[in-house]
């Protein structure tokens, strides 16, 4: 009954801060969209509905449990009260906030180049357990047209769907029944500081075609990888994200591969 109540507030909140803008008739200048929680929900509803029968018997349809998290945290999670055998995915709004930003920052890289590696620089030095920092100057109008801000939705559906889909994955695939019991009670832990690599490597590339059956390309993925990858120490929160020794240059060859082959009907 806590989850389900929690749930319950979280709901609320989130919808004090969409609703209101969503009336709005026109939004505020130099703002994302407030469209945030309708993208979490479609994207959660489109991985379940392209995931094979037998993986959904596994996980909660009613997938994402949205928290109000500064730090930027995405990982699999047991079921409410109510259903507890199948999973859910814990998204914090910090974790929203870090992908628009990367999302935004690799749009803004179109129109300056090393703007995104300036705010990768940025990012490194945060600790990990406050919201992510903004990207530089975003007072600049050109930053804000719709060219540029057509991008950085693309780039944030595909880092949001493959995200989910990892830690979706993560479920149906068994790993997070095998490891929840060492995960600290409960507490929001990275799984994959558990996970053995062919582990690893199995889930991201079965997240990587359910993603492709949603029409989500890798794109936006590698972006954050690279970013993480460019990071001298990387931040605690980049290990809801990936094993933190995995080398993602490698990582990103194998994204390539998978969305090669799935384009000419080889990944299965």
């Amino acid at each position: 009954m806590v989850w389900k109540e929690m749930k319950k507030l979280i709901a609320a909140a989130w919808l004090a801060i969409v609703v209101p803008a969503l009336a709005a008739p026109e939004p505020p200048p130099h703002v994302y969209n407030a469209t945030a929680l309708k993208a979490v929900r479609k994207i959660g509803n489109d991985l379940f509905d392209t995931l094979d029968e037998k993986y959904q018997k596994k996980v909660d349809p009613d997938m994402i449990r949205l928290g109000l998290v500064d730090a930027p945290v995405i990982t699999p999670v047991p079921g409410d009260d109510e259903n507890k055998a199948l999973n859910q995915i814990f998204i914090s709004v910090g974790f929203i906030d870090l992908i628009n930003h990367i999302a935004h920052a690799r749009a803004i890289d179109r129109i300056q180049p090393g703007y995104f590696a300036q705010y990768v620089l940025n990012l490194a030095h945060d600790k990990g357990t406050d919201a992510p920092p903004e990207p530089p100057d975003m007072v600049d109008n050109r930053y804000w047209n719709d060219e540029v801000m057509n991008d950085q939705i693309t780039y944030f559906n595909q880092i949001l769907s493959m995200t989910m889909a990892i830690s979706l994955a993560h479920s149906y695939l068994g790993h997070f029944a095998k490891y929840s019991n060492q995960m600290l009670a409960g507490k929001l832990v990275p799984i994959t500081t558990f996970l053995a690599p062919a582990e690893w490597e199995s889930s991201l590339k079965a997240a990587t075609l359910n993603s492709l059956n949603c029409a989500e390309g890798t794109d936006g993925l590698k972006s954050l990888f690279e970013a993480i990858d460019k990071m001298p120490q990387r931040p605690a929160w980049t290990a809801f994200i990936v094993p933190p020794s995995v080398d993602l240059k490698k990582v990103n060859k194998e994204l390539a591969k998978y969305e090669k082959d799935y384009f000419h009907g080889g990944l299965k």
